[in-house]
């Protein structure tokens, strides 16, 4: 399957080297065994979502590791693809952008001309590519945009899907500035979550000191600084990884965190034996 990782502090701005390129499973040895696609998202100094994305593997890509190193944001996703919907190509690769909103996604969704029927024409002219991530994401944001208010847009999207549509996994990071969604849905795939103390002087250097490409410098933090991590895989050995329940949306807003279960099951759960051989492979 496709392998999420995300990241934010609500504030201090730092780097996520470490997580993406250094950890003992960072997101670039998964891209080894996740070739089809990677991309490295966060908000600019003035607040924009930034993203690079590439149809190649992480550990191939050389702006993913140059930007891994050098990007400095207080909020990050990032995503390593195995293709199951859109062949391999920068369009069908995470994360996603729309509405200020950073998105990615794994597992599979079917229906997706039902999908699409959803949304108006103002809602499709922001997809560029064939996958049912974007899809997803384009649906979830009409209903945030109808909603007012991205919790409840993201909870009555993910209602209409569960109820209407075949559903396989739909594992969720969803970021606006300073602030992270993340869901596990229903239960098929993992998600994992840490929260992390930057407190360690050495520590500190490493994931803080820097500058982002083209921007002012930004100083290193010099108090405790706290920052949750969300992740497909345990990223390294710290016992502190929580699994998310199935079912549960993570909200982390800042310093606070809050969980909720607002799902029932899927109406229609797909089974291994209901997906395509390349479906099937690449939810392994």
């Amino acid at each position: 399957m496709c392998r999420l990782f995300g990241m934010t502090t609500g504030g201090t701005r730092v780097h996520a080297t470490f997580w993406l390129l250094d950890a003992a499973d960072s997101l670039r040895s998964q891209s080894r065994r996740m070739p089809d696609g990677t991309g490295l998202g966060w908000f600019s100094l003035g607040e924009e979502p930034v993203r690079d994305r590439a149809p190649i593997a992480a550990y191939e890509d050389a702006d993913f590791n140059s930007e891994a190193r050098a990007v400095v944001s207080h909020t990050f996703i990032s995503h390593v693809r195995y293709a199951s919907t859109g062949v391999p190509d920068v369009h069908n690769s995470h994360p996603f952008v729309m509405d200020d909103r950073l998105f990615a996604h794994n597992g599979v969704v079917k229906g997706l001309d039902v999908l699409g029927s959803w949304l108006t024409d103002v809602d499709r002219a922001q997809i560029r590519g064939e996958t049912d991530s974007e899809l997803v994401f384009a649906y979830i944001t009409a209903e945030i945009r109808r909603h007012g208010d991205t919790t409840s847009g993201l909870i009555a999207a993910v209602r209409r899907i569960a109820a209407e549509l075949p559903v396989f996994a739909l594992n969720v990071l969803l970021a606006e500035s300073r602030r992270m969604w993340a869901l596990r849905y229903p239960g098929t795939h993992r998600l994992w979550a840490l929260r992390h103390e930057l407190t360690e002087p050495g520590e500190g250097r490493r994931l803080d000191a820097g500058q982002e490409p083209g921007k002012l410098r930004v100083a290193a933090h010099r108090g405790p600084c706290a920052s949750c991590i969300l992740a497909s895989e345990r990223l390294d050995d710290d016992p502190g990884w929580r699994l998310l329940a199935p079912g549960e949306l993570l909200v982390v807003d800042g310093p606070d965190t809050s969980s909720m279960h607002p799902f029932d099951a899927p109406a229609h759960l797909l089974t291994v034996d209901d997906l395509s051989a390349a479906e099937s492979t690449s939810q392994t």
